[in-house]
C-alpha cells in the first residue's frame, strides 16, 4: 500500500466506542512501521495473523498489501484483540471504510494461529502478556512463521528480547524509525509443556486462590487500590445483585461473593484475558455458581436499574496515556445500571478528584476512607427526577 493510501486510511480511523479526545488517536507510528515491514516480508500465499491491533489500523492496513489481498479469498486475516472496545472499533472502522470481508476476529489460541506464516504484533507493555502470545505463536503457527513485533522504543526493554528468545531460535532487533522499533522472531522452538497461562497463586492475606492470564493488570497479585477498598468490605451493603466493574482477576467479586453468599455477582471487564482470569478465580474458590463473568464495554449489555451495588477501581491510563476519561465513562455507566438507592463504591487515586463526577453522575457521595494515595467513596444512586 502506498504511503499516501495508508495515511488516508489512518486519517479515517476512529477509536469509537473507546474514549475519544483530541490527544488520543487510533493509530501510531508502530502500526505504520509494522505494515511497511510486512510489505517487504510477505509473499503471495502468506497466511497472516494480527495480535494486539488496537483499533483496526494493522488489520485494515494489511488488507491493502498486495500479498495479503491475494490470499484473503482463501485465508482471511485472522486477528486477536484483547479488549472488546478494540474489536468493536475494528468492525466500526471497517464498516465506515466499506470493508465488508477479509478478516476474522478470534481468541488467542489455535484457531487464530494454526497455519499462519506471518504474525504482526503490537508489543504489549507486560512481559507476562508477551510470553503468553509468544508461546501461542510458537505452539500453533506454521514452522516457518515470522513474528514481527513492534513497539514504541520508550516502552521496549531487553526483557522483551529475552522472552522472545525463549520461544524462537532467532530474534533480530531492527533499526528504529520515528521512535518505533520491530523485533523479528523466527524459528519457533518446540513447545512440549502445557500453556504457561493462566497462572494461579494462593493469597494468604485474602484466603483466595487468584488466577491470571498474562494481559491482566497486577497478575496474581493484589494491587494496592483494591487492597484499600477491601478494608471497607464489612461496611458495604448486602446486595442481591452486585457487580465488580473492571474486574481484572475477579478478586473483588470473589471476596464480596464469599462474604455475601446470598448475592449474585457479575464480574465484568473489557478485557478477554481479565474475564477468563476472573472465571478461573471463581472456579478455583468454589464460587462459580455465584459469580457470572461478562466481557463488555462499560456494562453496555446490562439493563438499566438492574444492580444494587457496584464496586469499582477505575483505571487512570488509556493505553500509555494518563487520562481520566476511562474512569468517567465507567462512573457514567454505573449511574445507568444502578437501581435507585443502589450504591457505587469506588477507590481512586486521590489526585484525580473524581468526587464531583460521582456527585453529578450517581448522586450523594461520602468519603469512606482515605490514605496517602487513595480515596474510597460511596455514592448513592438518586431517583429519577431528583
Amino acid at each position: 500500500m502506498a504511503d499516501n493510501n495508508l495515511e488516508s486510511l489512518f486519517s479515517q480511523l476512529r477509536r469509537f466506542p473507546d474514549v475519544e479526545a483530541a490527544s488520543l488517536q487510533a493509530w501510531d507510528a508502530t502500526d505504520k512501521l509494522l505494515l511497511d515491514t510486512a510489505a517487504g516480508t510477505l509473499t503471495p500465499g502468506s497466511r497472516l495473523a494480527v495480535v494486539g491491533d488496537r483499533y483496526g489500523a494493522l488489520t485494515l492496513g494489511a488488507l491493502g498489501l498486495d500479498a495479503v489481498a491475494a490470499s484473503t479469498g482463501t485465508w482471511p486475516v485472522r486477528v486477536h484483540q484483547d479488549l472488546v472496545t478494540g474489536e468493536r472499533a475494528l468492525r466500526h472502522n471497517a464498516d465506515a471504510l466499506g470493508i465488508a470481508a477479509g478478516f476474522e476476529q478470534l481468541p488467542l489460541g489455535a484457531a487464530l494461529l494454526e497455519g499462519s506464516t506471518a504474525v504482526l504484533l503490537q508489543l504489549p507493555r507486560s512481559l507476562a502478556e508477551l510470553e503468553e502470545i509468544a508461546d501461542a505463536v510458537a505452539r500453533y503457527a506454521a514452522p516457518d512463521v515470522v513474528l514481527l513485533a513492534g513497539g514504541r522504543v520508550k516502552h521496549m526493554s531487553l526483557g522483551m528480547n529475552a522472552v522472545l528468545e525463549r520461544y524462537f531460535g532467532e530474534v533480530q532487533p531492527q533499526l528504529a524509525r520515528q521512535k518505533s522499533r520491530i523485533l523479528r522472531a523466527s524459528g519457533p522452538r518446540p513447545v512440549t509443556a502445557g500453556p504457561p497461562f493462566p497462572v494461579a497463586a494462593d493469597n494468604a492475606e485474602l484466603g483466595l486462590t487468584v488466577c491470571a492470564h498474562g494481559a491482566v493488570f497486577a497478575g496474581t497479585g493484589l494491587d494496592i487500590g483494591t487492597r484499600f477498598l477491601l478494608d471497607f468490605l464489612p461496611r458495604m451493603p448486602s446486595a442481591a445483585h452486585a457487580i465488580d466493574l473492571g474486574c481484572g482477576t475477579g478478586i473483588l467479586a470473589a471476596t464480596y461473593a464469599r462474604a455475601n453468599p446470598g448475592a449474585r455477582v457479575i464480574a465484568t471487564d473489557q478485557s478477554a484475558a481479565a474475564v477468563e482470569s476472573a472465571r478461573a478465580t471463581a472456579r478455583a474458590n468454589g464460587l462459580q455458581q455465584q459469580i457470572e463473568t461478562l466481557q463488555d464495554d462499560a456494562m453496555s449489555s446490562l439493563p438499566a436499574g438492574s444492580a444494587d451495588l457496584i464496586l469499582l477501581n477505575p483505571p487512570f491510563h488509556i493505553g500509555a496515556a494518563v487520562h481520566a476519561g476511562a474512569g468517567i465513562k465507567l462512573i457514567e455507566a454505573a449511574g445507568r445500571v444502578l437501581a435507585p438507592g443502589g450504591e457505587l463504591w469506588t477507590v481512586y487515586n486521590s489526585h484525580l478528584h473524581y468526587r464531583p463526577a460521582l456527585e453529578r453522575l450517581i448522586g450523594p457521595t461520602r468519603e469512606v476512607g482515605r490514605n496517602p494515595k487513595f480515596t474510597v467513596a460511596a455514592s448513592v444512586r438518586k431517583s429519577a427526577g431528583v
